[in-house]
C-alpha cells in the first residue's frame, strides 16, 4: 500500500491533505509517523515536526541532514512575537497583498501570547486586556518601522505597561479615564506577562527566537523533551509556541513564493502528543485550531496524533470537546492502531466503522503473553479509513536502518550486569542448596 496525505488528495482520494492517528503505546503509532516522515522528505515534501516532547524525532531528521531546534532552558529560544518569513513578506510585497500579509502576522502574533498567557493564567484573558496587548506590540512595532531584526518581546511588552508616557496613550483602548484606573485594570495581566519572563518559563520566551526555521532545510525537528519533564503549563506553553511560530513560518515562505520572492515548497507537519497542549487550560483548543488551520492551497499536509479520544474528552469545557473532536472529524485520512473496545465505542461517534472493523481493531490491543520481550499483537498493524470507504488493514515490516532508528524503547532499556552462579549462591545462602539451585538456574 502506498500513502501520503498529499499523494492521496493529488489523487483524488480525499479531499483534503489531513492524518489522525489514534493508538495505544505499544502499537507503533510513532515507527508509522517516522515511515511517513521519510517517506515524504524523499519526495520532496518537507517534514516539519513541530513539538517533539520525547526526541523521538531528533534521529530521524538528522539522518536526513535537517535542522533540529532545542527548546528548553539554557537551549533555544522561541519568541512568541516573531514575524518570521510571514513579515519578511510583507515587508517585501507591496500594496494590497502586503498589507494583508502584515495584518494576518499581526493576528497570528497576538493570537500565538494570548494563548500563553491563557496558559499561564489558567483561564482566559478579559476583552479589555487583549486590546491592550494589541494597542502595545502596535507601538513597539511602530517603533522597530522597517528593522525586522527588532522584534517586540514579552519583557519590552511589560515595561511598556509599566511606562508612565506611553499609557496616556493606551488609555483609549483600556477604557478608562485616569491612570489609577489604567494601573488597577492591568495589574493582573502584568502579573502574567511577568510569570513569562520569571520562574519555570524564564529563558524559554523571554527574548528575540535563537535559531529562526530553516525552511530549505530537507526536514526540520523542534525538541521540546528538555521541557517535558516540566508542568503541563510548561509542557503546553512549549507546543503552542511551536506550532504558532512552525505555521507562521510556511506561511510566510507560500506568500513570497506566490509573489516570485522564494521557491515553492510542500511541507507535512507533524502535531505528535496533541492532547499535551490542549488539556493545558480552557480555550486552548480554540487557539491551536485557529493556529493550525491549513489551506491545500499552500501545500501542506497535517499529521496529527494522540493516544486517546478519552483524552480529548477531559478537556475543560463541552465546548473545547466538541472542537477538539472535530480535528478528528475533519482528518480526510483516519489511522486506528490498536485500540480497546472502550475506545472504539468513542472513535465510532466521529469514524463510521463496520463491526468487522472494530473486531479487527480490539484484537490488536491486549498483549497475548506474560512472557518478557513478547511481541504486542498490534505492533505495527493498523487501519486506514478514509471518508466512508471500507478500511484498509496495513502491517507494516521495518526495513534497513529502521528497527535501530525507530525504537523507542531504547531509553527504558538498561544494559543487566550479571553475576556468576556462585557468586549468587552466596548472595542466596540463606535458602537450602535445593532452592538457591532452583533460583540460579
Amino acid at each position: 500500500m502506498s500513502f501520503d496525505p498529499i499523494g492521496w488528495l493529488n489523487a483524488g482520494l480525499t479531499n483534503n491533505p489531513g492524518c489522525f492517528i489514534l493508538g495505544a503505546p505499544g502499537t507503533g503509532k510513532s515507527a508509522l509517523i517516522k515511515r511517513l516522515v521519510r517517506g515524504c522528505a524523499g519526495f520532496g515534501i518537507r517534514p516539519l515536526i513541530l513539538g517533539d516532547l520525547k526526541n523521538e524525532y531528533s534521529q530521524v531528521v538528522d539522518r536526513m541532514g535537517g535542522q533540529i531546534i532545542r527548546i528548553g532552558h539554557g537551549l533555544d529560544r522561541i519568541n512568541p512575537l516573531d514575524t518570521g518569513p510571514l513579515g519578511q513578506a510583507a515587508a517585501a510585497i507591496p500594496g494590497q497583498l502586503g498589507e494583508q500579509l502584515r495584518m494576518e502576522s499581526r493576528s497570528r502574533r497576538l493570537n500565538a501570547l494570548i494563548a500563553l498567557l491563557t496558559l499561564v493564567r489558567g483561564y482566559p484573558l478579559e476583552n479589555g486586556e487583549s486590546n491592550i496587548i494589541a494597542a502595545v506590540v502596535d507601538l513597539l512595532d511602530i517603533e522597530a518601522g522597517e528593522d525586522l531584526s527588532k522584534q517586540p518581546t514579552v519583557p519590552e511588552v511589560l515595561t511598556l505597561l509599566r511606562d508612565e508616557d506611553a499609557i496616556v496613550g493606551l488609555m483609549p483602548d483600556a477604557d478608562v479615564s485616569d491612570l489609577a484606573e489604567f494601573r488597577r485594570d492591568t495589574k493582573q495581566l502584568k502579573h502574567t506577562l511577568n510569570a513569562l519572563c520569571k520562574g519555570s518559563l524564564q529563558g524559554i520566551f523571554d527574548d528575540q527566537t535563537t535559531s529562526p526555521i530553516d525552511l530549505d532545510a530537507p526536514g526540520v525537528s523542534i525538541d521540546i523533551s528538555a521541557v517535558g519533564g516540566g508542568s503541563d503549563t510548561l509542557v503546553a506553553a512549549a507546543m503552542l509556541s511551536t506550532w504558532a511560530y512552525g505555521f507562521s513560518m510556511i506561511d510566510g515562505a507560500a506568500a513570497l513564493a506566490e509573489a516570485g520572492l522564494g521557491a515553492r515548497r510542500q511541507h507535512v507537519t507533524i502535531l505528535d502528543e496533541l492532547w499535551n497542549a490542549l488539556r493545558g487550560s480552557s480555550g486552548l483548543v480554540q487557539h491551536a485550531d485557529s493556529l493550525t488551520r491549513l489551506n491545500r492551497a499552500k501545500g501542506v499536509a497535517d499529521i496529527r496524533a494522540t493516544h486517546s479520544l478519552a483524552d480529548l474528552e477531559a478537556l475543560a469545557t463541552p465546548q473545547d470537546v466538541k472542537k477538539a473532536k472535530g480535528f478528528v472529524e475533519r482528518a480526510a485520512v483516519v489511522v486506528l492502531a490498536g485500540l480497546p473496545p472502550s475506545e472504539l465505542d468513542k472513535v465510532n461517534e466521529v469514524v463510521s466503522l463496520t463491526e468487522q472493523e472494530a473486531q479487527m481493531v480490539a484484537s490488536w490491543s491486549a498483549t497475548e503473553s506474560w512472557s518478557p520481550k513478547a511481541k504486542h499483537p498490534g505492533r505495527g498493524k493498523y487501519l486506514f479509513k478514509a471518508g466512508e470507504k471500507t478500511g484498509v488493514p496495513v502491517k507494516m515490516e521495518l526495513v534497513a536502518d529502521e528497527a535501530t532508528l525507530y525504537d523507542t524503547d531504547a531509553n527504558m532499556e538498561q544494559d543487566r550486569a550479571t553475576l556468576p552462579a556462585e557468586d549468587l549462591l552466596d548472595l542466596l545462602s540463606p535458602l537450602d542448596d535445593e532452592m538457591a539451585g532452583e533460583v540460579v538456574s
